[in-house]
């Protein structure tokens, strides 16, 4: 499905500290409330790019997955926030129980998305989209309803993941909203090979990024991108009950109109903890070259990896990394 010879980029196992980036500034906002009110709040920083019919792309998850964004968390948002918007979600390329819709209806049922209405995007096919400046692909096939909506909500559950190394609003977009048959396949395997999951490292960042420029475009300012720092397995959801235990603290929410910095902004969250406390992530991470997700969206223009910190729970108040870790409880051992 490749459309371009090309060669990866490098580096994609090497953090890059924040006084070594250069160009602009973003605001990522910020808060440790880890509830249906905490979001409630923090989609208050950014709703203002929202109009219009809204697509909220989350992911959610296999049977009985248990780190995927609470139920009750998402169902406030949308009753308090969008009362007209629209889960979307597309099935998956790997064998299990969302790899056709009929499957994946029923997985919404027992994992209890039943009080929106949830788009499975490409249950009547895909439709594809441009992509201005990719050196992989010059158009991505997504799910045939995405351009239906005007707006677009990432709301994402920050964890790692098997080929990304992590998963963040990058992730969710970009593989979240490729349709299942071929934009998956575009993205994670070389044409007429055995093996689906042939393409990693540098290679599956930058296409799964591609992927991820095409929708952005689309809807170009009408974006906002939320990431829940919750149950970080180093597993993505995708793994069900088969998710790595969760070792790494829970942190908080974090919230732009900036994928770029708001992706950036997490992964310095975990770089900002301990040793003990960030190990598994940031193995995940760089075992994968994962981080190569983060120079590529910035290569391609797709946002600045410089920002402010804005905590919400101390009047708007500019924070720091080091306050944003300070004092985080062990996975399991919260009040």
């Amino acid at each position: 499905m490749s459309e371009k010879k090309a060669v990866p980029g490098t580096g994609g196992e090497h953090y890059i500290p924040y006084q070594e980036r250069s160009g602009g500034e973003s605001v990522v906002f910020f808060t440790r409330d880890l509830s249906a009110e905490g979001l409630v709040k923090i989609f208050g920083c950014i709703q203002e790019a929202l109009e219009g019919k809204i697509a909220i792309k989350l992911h959610t998850g296999e049977k009985n997955g248990p780190n995927i964004i609470p139920r009750g968390w998402v169902k406030a948002l949308m009753e308090q926030k969008l009362p007209k918007g629209v889960i979307i979600e597309t099935n998956s390329y790997y064998e299990g129980d969302r790899d056709c819709t009929a499957k994946h209806r029923e997985t919404l049922q027992v994992n209890g998305w039943t009080f929106a209405p949830v788009d499975i995007m490409d249950e009547d096919g895909a439709v594809f989209l441009p992509i201005e400046g990719g050196k992989w692909f010059t158009r991505m096939s997504v799910g045939k309803t995405l351009t239906e909506y005007d707006s677009l909500l990432a709301l994402t559950h920050f964890k790692g993941h098997t080929k990304g190394g992590f998963g963040g609003s990058n992730k969710n977009i970009g593989i979240g909203c490729a349709d299942g048959k071929v934009g998956k396949a575009m993205i994670h395997t070389t044409p007429g090979q055995n093996d689906q999951w042939d393409i990693s490292d540098e290679e599956f960042m930058e296409r799964m990024t591609e992927s991820t420029k095409a929708v952005a475009d689309y809807f170009g300012k009408k974006t906002a991108y939320i990431n829940v720092m919750r149950n970080m397995s180093v597993s993505c959801d995708c793994e069900g009950v088969l998710a790595e235990p969760v070792v790494t603290p829970n942190v908080g929410i974090c919230a732009s109109l900036d994928i770029l910095a708001l992706d950036q902004a997490c992964v310095d969250i975990i770089y900002a903890m301990s040793e003990e406390e960030r190990h598994a992530l940031v193995e995940r991470m760089e075992s994968r070259h994962g981080l190569r997700q983060l120079s590529y969206m910035k290569e391609l223009g797709m946002g600045n990896d410089r920002y402010t910190l804005v905590d919400i729970d101390h009047g708007g108040r500019e924070t720091a990394l080091a306050d944003v870790v300070k004092g985080l409880v062990p996975f399991g051992q919260e009040a």
